[in-house]
């Protein structure tokens, strides 16, 4: 029991985490800018004095009480003592989700499986799930970032959320379940499925926010002009979405057809789950909680930080989470600093919006291709649906890239010269684009699959 002794002397400066109960703080959510005005305004000189111990007592927590990064320290002769600025952060080792998957399932976890609340895991598609574990006090801390993310993205307590994100292990629907009980909004927790009755619930509940994945509120919207319901008939006025990279073309198209505002939220479960950072109403890109998470961009080849402003692989380092600390996550995901202070008045550092996950990435004929690319195009010329696959195949030694979309109802009607003189301004934009040859399809409306979760763009048939 002695190596869990550390647990209880961080908690002095866990103490003031939980300040979204006082009046203050009450009052900021329901008419301010801020849910929690002292951390998300604080100070820079200030906040990396707190990141600094606290990124020092996470330091300690996982050498002590994780055996993993013991060994991942001593390794590379490092011990907690040598944590003495921010800028050694760089000194410790990276994390990957191959990590937690050989240390599954409760190998990375800091506390007794007696103090562990709430275990989520990802999927496990590809392999072994990655699980993560929650104390009690990690699930307050969680509450109280997506209080924050809420309030950040446009949500008052007055708000009805409308929680379409999936329940049960993804992190997700209950993340936002949680964060919205704690602003004291009225949150259905409806889960994704099922569009007809969740528009139906959406109209006669008044539902004012949706939360759910991009593409799943495309889908909706395409739903609700085929049960003929205009956006005026509902009380929608924002939506929060997220789990999946999506362009700026698809937010307009998304804003006009539920008439709403759309922000991006982030969040990974290996970090704690939905609530990592979000957009603010500037929609300048997604403020990081920074009180609790620090964050790097690197180049994913050489592993070095890049510089402002440069894309790269976004990093996360964990700084308050009991049961999971995570130091030096690579989270795959594509990004970069924005430098820079933000309109709305929040002093933590902002990270553009994802333009997708190098895990993700295609490596077509040597170029590197993301999907969001594709979308970009296909939605900024017009004629086309917001619907599209992506099928990479190889005829013998040459890889192809067939774009698969469909055409809009008013086009696919029409003259076949008029799709004719389409497909070849895509074909044109997206070489221009994307470096390569390119073949494009076009399909009837509705026959490319929906998705109510993240959606699948690719279908990759090389033998890599």
């Amino acid at each position: 029991m002695e190596i869990f002794l550390y647990a209880r002397l961080v908690e002095h400066w866990q103490g003031v985490l939980l300040t979204a109960g006082n009046s203050e703080v009450d009052k900021l959510g329901e008419y301010g800018l801020y849910w929690n005005e002292r951390y998300e305004c604080m100070p820079e000189d200030e906040l990396r004095e707190l990141q600094l111990e606290r990124l020092q007592a996470t330091v300690k927590r996982a050498f002590f009480n994780v055996p993993f990064y013991r060994k991942a320290f001593q390794a590379i002769g490092l011990e907690p003592g040598d944590i003495k600025s921010l800028d050694d952060l760089q000194k410790l080792p990276f994390t990957t989700k191959q990590d937690l998957r050989d240390n599954y399932p409760f190998g990375m976890f800091a506390v007794p499986m007696s103090e562990v609340v709430r275990i989520h895991s990802s999927s496990g598609t590809t392999g072994k799930p990655t699980v993560v574990g929650y104390t009690r006090h990690d699930i307050d801390v969680w509450a109280e970032l997506m209080a924050r993310a809420l309030v950040c993205g446009g949500t008052t307590r007055h708000d009805i959320i409308q929680n379409a994100y999936g329940y049960g292990l993804f992190t997700g629907g209950l993340g936002v379940h949680y964060g919205a009980e704690r602003l004291g909004a009225s949150v259905i927790p409806i889960s994704g499925g099922n569009t007809k009755r969740q528009i139906m619930i959406m109209k006669d509940y008044g539902s004012t926010v949706l939360t759910c994945t991009p593409s799943y509120a495309l889908y909706i919207a395409e739903v609700m002009a085929e049960m003929g319901i205009r956006p005026e008939e509902l009380k929608l006025r924002c939506g929060i979405f997220g789990a999946e990279p999506w362009s700026e073309n698809m937010r307009q198209e998304i804003e006009k057809r539920l008439g709403i505002s759309a922000v991006d939220i982030y969040g990974l479960s290996e970090v704690i789950g939905p609530g990592v950072g979000i957009e603010c109403q500037a929609k300048n890109g997604l403020h990081v909680f920074g009180d609790h998470f620090l964050v790097e961009v690197i180049d994913p080849v050489t592993e070095k930080p890049v510089a402002p402003g440069q894309l790269g692989e976004l990093v996360i380092t964990s700084l308050t989470k009991e049961a999971l600390p995570v130091i030096r996550y690579r989270t795959r995901d594509i990004t970069t600093i924005i430098p820079g202070t933000c309109s709305c008045g929040r002093t933590y550092v902002r990270v553009a919006r994802f333009t997708g996950r190098t895990d993700d990435m295609l490596i077509i004929r040597g170029v590197n291709v993301f999907p969001s690319q594709v979308e970009s195009v296909l939605l900024e010329m017009g004629g086309t649906e917001p619907h599209y696959l992506l099928i990479v195949d190889r005829q013998g030694a040459l890889d192809t890239l067939e774009v698969k979309v469909e055409v809009s109802d008013f086009l696919f009607s029409d003259k076949v010269r008029g799709l004719e003189e389409l497909e070849k301004r895509l074909v044109s934009e997206l070489e221009s684009t994307l470096g390569i040859s390119v073949k494009v399809t076009l399909v009837e409306p509705k026959t490319i699959e929906r998705s109510e979760g993240k959606a699948v763009r690719v279908i990759d048939k090389r033998k890599i």
